[in-house]
């Protein structure tokens, strides 16, 4: 389990997570989703134990700043910039293969499978490797090893198309642990996901469990409160059959198999949401 209980972090003067508070039960699998500067990465490398902040940060009841060591054990992660590391790509894979507790063929197989053959580039320095070589050795480095919670920040950035469902493949079958996958593209990850959070502003604005989503007997009474009218907004919104008195406040019905892509929709206008609000509305007959 994660907990984060007040959470404030600022960086010169600028409030980035704002009193954030969530549990994240064993077995989550969330999409992270929100606009750039609405505290995804910064709410990440707190559970990392990078970053000192106010409130308590919990992972399995351990501190990862005081813990750190005992909670990255149970813990792999995929950052969204790759670290400017000159180390060779074989020392680099020999060094993760004896901190994780792994083998170095394990992590090779994960990157062959990811299209990307180690000993071709074994010499190489991982700073000289394409973006897409570097994402692809850190994601054979992070499932390659065993850990109860998987962090990927935007794991997708860089990669090919055949790679990228090469590694939504590797992602489906470890469904049995929690999951943290950031990501831009919430209809990319949308198979693989049971909770959605949306940040904003350093808050959670969208808690949505999505266990239920097929269920198409399922409907959900939706409310949206934008700060402001937006005109692409309103275009988007009314395609789904949703009204507005005022182009501010929305109202409107979706049924549950349709859920994920409205959620996806919703996430490219995160700038102008204030608030939006699902609840169950009906169960009809299949």
């Amino acid at each position: 389990m994660i907990e984060l209980k007040n959470v404030v972090k600022t960086f010169r003067r600028t409030r980035v997570l704002d009193g954030l508070s969530l549990t994240i039960n064993d077995g989550d699998r969330i999409a992270l989703i929100g606009s750039n500067g609405a505290g995804k990465t910064t709410m990440i490398r707190c559970i990392l134990g990078e970053y000192v902040h106010e409130g308590d940060v919990l992972v399995n009841g351990l501190s990862p700043r005081r813990d750190r060591i005992a909670v990255l054990r149970h813990v792999a992660f995929v950052p969204q910039m790759p670290p400017p590391l000159r180390m060779p790509v074989r020392d680099l894979v020999a060094f993760a293969a004896r901190l994780c507790g792994t083998t170095q063929a394990r992590i090779g197989e994960i990157a062959a499978r990811m299209g990307l053959d180690i000993e071709e580039v074994a010499r190489r320095p991982f700073l000289k490797l394409s973006g897409g070589q570097k994402q692809k050795l850190l994601i054979a480095i992070a499932m390659g090893r065993d850990a109860d919670i998987l962090i990927m920040d935007e794991p997708t950035a860089n990669l090919d198309p055949a790679a990228r469902q090469i590694l939504f493949d590797l992602l489906s079958e470890n469904l049995d642990k929690t999951m943290i996958i950031s990501s831009h593209r919430l209809e990319e990850v949308a198979m693989l996901v049971n909770r959605v959070i949306e940040l904003d502003r350093g808050r959670v604005v969208l808690d949505d469990r999505v266990e239920d989503a097929i269920d198409p007997g399922l409907k959900q009474k939706v409310r949206i409160t934008l700060r402001r009218p937006d005109e692409a907004f309103a275009k988007a919104i009314s395609e789904w059959g949703f009204t507005s008195s005022d182009n501010v406040e929305w109202s409107g019905v979706i049924a549950g198999p349709d859920r994920l892509r409205f959620l996806g929709m919703l996430a490219r206008y995160s700038g102008v949401l204030a608030e939006v609000e699902m609840r169950e509305l009906a169960r009809e007959a299949a």
